[in-house]
């Protein structure tokens, strides 16, 4: 495994996310302990107390930026004057590859998160609010609207948004490499979303 440390992060808050992200790389969010994370981190609990109260609250964080980083990536992928099927694959390679990057924290978010109460249970609400924003604003272009695309509905960008997640996670808790599975989950996509 490559070491997440390296390069070195610019500041404590950092190391200790990080920190918390190798200490899901070994075990479930639930095994995780406050001494875990500072020990991937290299520092101290009283340095990861002046950061998060608590161990949830930086999975949290730590969560909340990998979402964020993960939609502006998908975002920044979609070429908008490109075909419009173009365009779905290119989101989808996006979304992919970003949780092959961290693939524990990805699959943490989803099976950890509603356990840990209304803060878990409002940051999923969060990012699927944020995910159905960013589909709508993908569709909204000239491409799209040309081929006859309106922006998906919120229920339909649920059900892709909420289906893509469990596709990855299946893919993921049953050893395999969730690219294989972009053509599928571009298929699916396409046929959401294709003209009406």
């Amino acid at each position: 495994m490559t070491d997440l440390l390296t390069p070195a992060p610019t500041g404590f808050r950092e190391r200790l996310l990080l920190g918390m992200t190798a200490a899901l790389d070994a075990q479930e969010y639930h095994e995780v302990t406050i001494s875990d994370i500072v020990a991937q981190a290299r520092t101290s609990k009283r340095t990861f107390y002046e950061h998060f109260a608590s161990k949830q609250e930086c999975f949290l964080a730590l969560v909340e930026e990998t979402n964020e980083r993960r939609r502006a990536e998908m975002a920044e992928a979609v070429d908008p004057s490109a075909e419009w099927p173009v365009q779905v694959r290119q989101a989808i390679h996006a979304l992919f590859a970003s949780v092959h990057e961290h693939p524990t924290v990805f699959l943490h978010s989803l099976r950890a998160l509603r356990s840990l109460g209304e803060d878990g249970h409002a940051l999923v609400r969060e990012d699927l609010t944020a995910f159905v924003t960013l589909m709508h604003t993908l569709s909204d272009t000239p491409e799209l609207r040309a081929a006859g695309i309106p922006a998906p509905t919120r229920e339909a960008s649920i059900v892709l948004v909420g289906g893509l997640r469990e596709l990855i996670a299946l893919t993921l808790e049953e050893g395999r490499d969730p690219a294989t599975m972009v053509d599928a989950a571009t298929e699916i996509a396409l046929a959401v979303l294709q003209p009406r």
